[in-house]
């Protein structure tokens, strides 16, 4: 895990997520059908917050394997995503 967070997230993560939720919201950073999208309608993360969470919760060799799977992966990025495929709530999930 690196020491620091970057500069520009420092002040604007939002600081009411309970251990539950971080919990959750890594799960669904790791999901492949789970696009950014859902993350940031259910926790108001967007993309580089999920990030900055994963860079702090996680250890450094794991960080940087979600990256290089995330990276270009058309079902994490709308922009990415093929016409038709709008579906990112997981089985798990409740509700």
């Amino acid at each position: 895990m690196l020491p620091f967070e970057p500069k520009n997230l420092k002040n604007e993560m939002p600081r009411n997520l309970d251990e539950d939720s971080i919990n959750r919201v890594i799960e669904m950073a790791w999901e492949d059908r789970t696009p950014f999208d859902a993350i940031e309608l259910q926790f108001g993360l967007n993309e580089n917050h999920v990030r900055a969470l994963m860079r702090r919760h996680m250890k450094r060799s794991s960080f940087h394997m979600w990256r290089k799977r995330v990276k270009g992966r058309s079902t994490k990025h709308r922009a990415l995503r093929t016409d038709g495929m709008n579906r990112f709530k997981s089985q798990n999930q409740k509700g």
